[in-house]
């Protein structure tokens, strides 16, 4: 039977430690992989979701859990890059070459492996999978999903108290469900903190395939007629278009609210960090960890996982010194959260 849980602590916080050494690009295993049936112990394998590694974010993210796991167990790790324009076909490809290899457990990245996921695990049913933001049906699939709007709630807390505009921002990358939980959290933490703030929003896409995820000059785009129009926070939840809505924010001097990873610490993102308040934080990595442990260990996570508040799987990063600094800041995060997590304060996913 299937089974739906809340992943335990001890999966947990994997991605702020490793992400400032993620790398940009390129396809990769640890130990040079082959799929010559060596005998070579093969573990964790990873598929990059559209933006690939280097994104600052998401995928990034989910590279820090790969890490993580290679080095604590000490077997072979492979991560593959997405190509442009390809299709489901094209995922199943990858994940069935991947399983084929031996590799185990095969996680896809994104919302977009949803149909390949599906198909490929019904072939592969000794090999456990995983699927990060979805949720698939599979007695070998462990769906690997995120309370983002309650990250997001945090992170207009946070907008409200640091705007002097009463103005706000919001970039979504896809018009997608997924993408409306980060804005509708958002929206209610802005207004329940300050109900005189306005919220601008605008999504850079309505598909993936058209680069709403991975097209920084959208981003920028975007941002910059938000700003123009008044926002002095701009909150974006688009990938590595995100950088652009970061770059954008910081040439006006006004903040940004990094997504996914605590894009404050990014190495790329270094010149922009002064401007980067905050980031709502979505433990891609822990999860990728979590499920390799499970395999690890001989009991396999399946069904839907789901990190929220209570289990610290997301959250809000306070690295920007600045962040102590606003007046009122902190102790409205802390009560906010609180409030989630006692369930006085329900965050809308729409």
């Amino acid at each position: 039977m299937r089974r739906t849980s809340k992943l335990t602590r001890v999966a947990v916080g994997v991605a702020s430690i490793a992400l400032a050494a993620t790398a940009c690009g390129g396809t990769s295993s640890d130990g040079g992989s082959d799929s010559d049936g060596s005998g070579d112990t093969k573990g964790l394998a990873i598929a990059y979701d559209i933006g690939g590694k280097g994104d600052q974010s998401f995928n990034d993210a989910a590279y820090a859990g790969l890490q993580k796991a290679q080095k604590e167990f000490g077997y072979k790790t492979a991560d593959i890059e997405p190509t442009e324009g390809e299709t489901d076909a094209d995922k199943e490809q990858r994940l069935a070459s991947l399983a084929k290899q031996g590799y185990n457990p095969v996680i896809g990245v994104g919302f977009a492996y949803g149909p390949a996921m599906e198909a490929t695990a019904k072939k592969y049913p000794d090999t456990t999978f995983g699927i990060v933001d979805s949720v698939v049906e599979g007695e070998n699939v462990a769906s690997l999903v995120f309370a983002e709007e309650q990250a997001s709630y945090l992170a207009g807390v946070a907008a409200a108290k640091a705007t002097k505009t009463n103005t706000v921002g919001f970039v979504g990358g896809v018009d997608v469900p997924l993408i409306h939980k980060f804005e509708a959290g958002y929206k209610q933490g802005v207004q329940d903190t300050n109900p005189k703030v306005k919220v601008l929003s605008q999504y850079l896409t309505q598909t993936a395939e058209e680069g709403g995820f991975s097209s920084p000059d959208k981003g920028k785009a975007a941002a910059e007629g938000q700003i123009e129009k008044g926002s002095d926070v701009e909150y974006a939840a688009a990938g590595l278009s995100g950088q652009g809505v970061i770059e954008a924010a910081a040439k006006a001097k006004v903040w940004a609210i990094g997504v996914d990873s605590d894009q404050y610490e990014q190495a790329a993102l270094a010149n922009y960090k002064n401007y980067i308040l905050t980031s709502a934080l979505k433990d891609v990595g822990g999860s990728v960890y979590a499920l390799a442990k499970s395999v690890e260990d001989g009991k396999p996570l399946t069904g839907t996982q789901t990190f929220d508040l209570k289990v610290n799987g997301v959250g809000l990063a306070e690295s920007n010194p600045q962040f102590a600094k606003i007046a009122g800041l902190s102790d409205a995060v802390a009560k906010a959260k609180a409030g989630i997590i006692d369930g006085s304060i329900k965050v809308k996913t729409e």
